[in-house]
């Protein structure tokens, strides 16, 4: 890859990143702050409630505060300052405003956001700031109202009243309203500090990712960098502890990978060693027969010996034999590496097929071949466990001598929570000692001294299907001590 596409490839995966966890994060201080937003507004909402009504129970003391004052003018004023003490007292020739303590105490406190009215029935106004509006209650019930004065809003409460002037109309405005002011106090307390909290975190986050990240483009650099050949394990001790699983993974992947090429490049090996011998012994032949043919015209015949042809047939014999073997084993390679779908195999079936298969070659050397089968069924691929019970009961038929005997068996057993299918071949030829029962799996491996002729594949197939189905092969001595038995077991298919 050029380092372009890299470089390209590796700002790519840290913007993505950056940009999941910023949505991410945009998403839940938008929640965050709606939620926020949604329990200021209530909040303001109760605040404002409670306001009206304190509002609401101030408008009777407000009534009984307007008193008709006996004196005139500036004597009337000077005696109410020096019964009440009061700072501030709005009066009118006649009238005079006594303020009960809570409606003093009311306006001192929002001194500035606070003013009051008095009006006669018909809406002219007798006392208080003068900006209020005429507001005339049909009924003795209190009005509420919003009143922009100076750039504040006002929340203003009207109702008419009876006092000792007759029947007034009184107005209290405070200009403190929580529902007026929400949205400042929203704005400053949090929406602003979200905003400023996301700036921040975004840059940390781009800053972070891109740091934590950086292990990961080196690792990924390093593999890239590698030579094909190159499956040799990665260090877990330079990348974070994150990341090890993954890494241990790879590292498992190398080594089966590792393995299976090892493996096919020995199978090759041994492959082109086992067929040499086979083809060369055919071409000896060919060639002798061409070297004769030259001396002779072009219409006489070639005269061959019985024992030239029997050698001619059985070479090629052995090395039809071989590839087909091959080929087998190379099929069974291909399932372990890759699972295909199981299907229900009958075992009864298949040693009844593979009797009748083996019959003729068996009589033929006087071999006593039987079957002792109870119904049996597994999970597995049929057509390898044809071919593992195939090389099993080649190698039984090859190995026993004249007037031997082979019993084919199938059955299961175990108890209903774990069932267990099987299959085996047992036979009273030469046997393999026990030391030997390891290596006689291996591929291309024969026992020393073995008579007959054969490749040293039929026990490798048979383990390698097995082991495609997640069993082995258990190799054991036969009836008295005689011979080979070979089993398989299965997990059992009971319904």
């Amino acid at each position: 890859m050029p380092r372009a596409a890299e470089a390209s490839a590796s700002r790519g995966m840290i913007w993505g990143l950056q940009r999941r966890l910023l949505v991410l994060l945009l998403i839940t201080i938008g929640l965050i702050g709606t939620v926020s937003v949604f329990f200021h507004y209530q909040s303001a909402g109760t605040a404002a409630l409670q306001q009206d009504q304190r509002l609401l129970k101030l408008v009777p003391l407000l009534a009984d505060s307007v008193v008709v004052s006996r004196l005139a003018g500036r004597d009337a004023m000077a005696l109410e300052e020096e019964m009440l003490g009061l700072s501030e007292i709005v009066s009118t020739p006649g009238m005079a405003m006594l303020l009960a303590p809570p409606v003093e105490e009311f306006l001192s406190e929002r001194r500035g956001l606070s003013a009051f009215g008095v009006f006669n029935a018909q809406g002219g106004q007798m006392l208080g700031d003068r900006w209020l509006p005429t507001t005339l209650p049909a009924t003795g019930d209190a009005e509420f109202l919003s009143v922009v004065e100076a750039g504040v809003t006002y929340r203003v409460v009207a109702q008419r009243v009876s006092s000792d002037m007759g029947e007034v109309i009184v107005m209290l405005a405070d200009g403190s309203d929580a529902r007026q002011q929400w949205f400042s106090t929203v704005l400053m307390r949090v929406l602003l500090p979200n905003l400023l909290l996301f700036a921040v975190a975004a840059a940390v986050v781009t800053w972070g990712v891109a740091r934590a990240l950086r292990p990961l483009i080196d690792l990924k650099e390093a593999v890239e960098n590698r030579s094909p050949r190159d499956l040799s394990a990665i260090d877990t001790d330079s990348v974070p502890g994150e990341v090890r699983p993954l890494v241990a993974s790879l590292n498992r992947l190398f080594q089966l990978v590792n393995a299976q090429t090892e493996a096919q490049r020995r199978f090759v090996a041994d492959a082109a060693h086992q067929l040499r011998t086979p083809l060369a012994g055919l071409q000896a032949q060919v060639e002798a027969w061409a070297q004769a043919a030259r001396s002779m015209g072009g219409g006489d015949l070639l005269s061959l010996r019985a024992d030239q042809v029997l050698r001619l047939r059985d070479a090629t014999r052995r090395t039809s034999q071989l590839a087909n073997q091959l080929l087998a084993l190379s099929r069974a390679d291909a399932v372990s590496a890759d699972t295909q779908p199981l299907q229900r195999v009958d075992l009864m079936e298949l040693c009844e097929n593979m009797l009748a298969l083996y019959l003729d070659a068996a009589g033929s050397k006087r071999i006593d071949l039987g079957l002792e089968a109870r119904p049996a069924q597994t999970l597995g691929h049929a057509w390898l466990l044809r071919e593992l019970l195939l090389n099993l009961v080649d190698n039984a038929v090859k190995y026993t001598p004249p007037g031997g005997r082979i019993t084919l068996r199938c059955g299961h057993d175990g108890d209903a929570e774990a069932p267990r299918a099987w299959v085996e071949v047992e036979d009273d030829g030469p046997g393999i000692a026990a030391e030997e029962h390891a290596r006689v799996l291996q591929r291309f491996y024969r026992v020393p001294g073995t008579a007959g002729e054969g490749n040293g594949l039929g026990l490798a197939i048979a383990d390698e299907i097995a082991r495609a189905h997640r069993t082995q092969l258990l190799l054991d001595s036969g009836a008295q001590g005689r011979g080979l038995r070979v089993r398989v077991t299965f997990e059992a298919v009971t319904h």
